[in-house]
């Protein structure tokens, strides 16, 4: 019996998809499609959509990354690579400091846990969606910039 079953709600499914594309197959003025690349202007992609992650610098070049390396140990295939020094500060105490930090975008699955595991909101994820490039090494970005230093004042 419930085989029967099975068999008549698929038909119904079915067909409820088949009415669906025969009314737009019979009224082609109603496209919803969004035409791309000719939308990018008005587009509007949805607060959530993680597209590239990124370091925010301020304008005095001062990340909030400490090297903590918690991002590296919550990402499940290896995108991040945080690499750090020690540095010595005034009252000769050691200190992990981030040298380089690393994204291989061709790897990221965008699960949002480097994010959600980072204690001092040092990366998010962006909506810059377009990444074609001619060469997989274009793909791998260095997030820190040249020179910058860590503060905690960034938002």
């Amino acid at each position: 019996m419930s085989y029967i079953e099975n068999i008549l709600s698929t038909s119904v499914s079915l067909l409820k998809g088949m009415k669906m594309t025969g009314y737009y197959f019979s009224h082609p003025k109603e496209i919803y499609t969004r035409q791309y690349p000719e939308n990018r202007k008005t587009l509007k992609l949805p607060e959530r959509f993680r597209a590239e992650l990124t370091m925010p610098h301020d304008e005095f070049n001062r990340h909030r990354c400490s090297g903590c390396t918690a991002c590296e140990i919550a990402c499940p295939n290896g995108t991040i690579k945080v690499l750090t020094y020690m540095e010595t500060t005034p009252d000769n105490k050691k200190k992990k400091r981030l040298d380089t930090f690393i994204y291989r975008l061709s790897m990221c699955t965008f699960c949002n846990l480097c994010v959600d595991s980072c204690p001092s909101d040092a990366i998010k994820f962006n909506q810059h969606f377009e990444h074609s490039v001619t060469e997989r090494k274009q793909l791998t970005k260095v997030l820190n910039r040249q020179g910058s230093t860590v503060t905690d004042e960034l938002k």
